[in-house]
């Protein structure tokens, strides 16, 4: 039995896992305000299964960025030539498990907004 499951925005893609090492926290760097619409959350999954199909983008030469070629859905992140998948938070079906950890990259957050809830703020990652 999984910890998680969860979904694209069109259900073309389904996910289930348990949750691995990396605790949740929010990633503001340009990047992924750009890619999510905001401030991308996730959280390092284990035993993930994917079922449906999942496009990759590689976002730099570190990082790839996997999404839902039907609707767009923001799903997955993992470093380049890595195993371990983070998992967008927004797509993860209720109950979550998760709680926000603290924030990263807070260095590059936009304008539009504040960080004020008392978590960490890590400047870079």
């Amino acid at each position: 039995m999984s910890d998680f499951t969860g979904r694209c925005l069109c259900g073309a893609v389904t996910f289930k896992g348990t949750w691995g090492g990396d605790p949740l926290r929010a990633c503001h760097c340009g990047q992924c305000r750009r890619w999510s619409g905001h401030v991308w959350a996730a959280a390092e999954a284990a035993d993930l299964v994917i079922e449906g199909p999942v496009k990759w983008f590689q976002s730099s030469d570190k990082a790839e960025r996997g999404f839902c070629p039907a609707c767009g859905s923001s799903l997955f992140w993992r470093k380049r030539g890595s195993d371990r998948i983070e998992v967008s938070a927004g797509a993860v079906d209720n109950p979550t498990g998760l709680r926000l950890q603290g924030h990263i990259h807070v260095a590059d957050k936009s304008d539009y907004y504040d960080i004020a809830d008392g978590l960490p703020q890590e400047p870079q990652g």
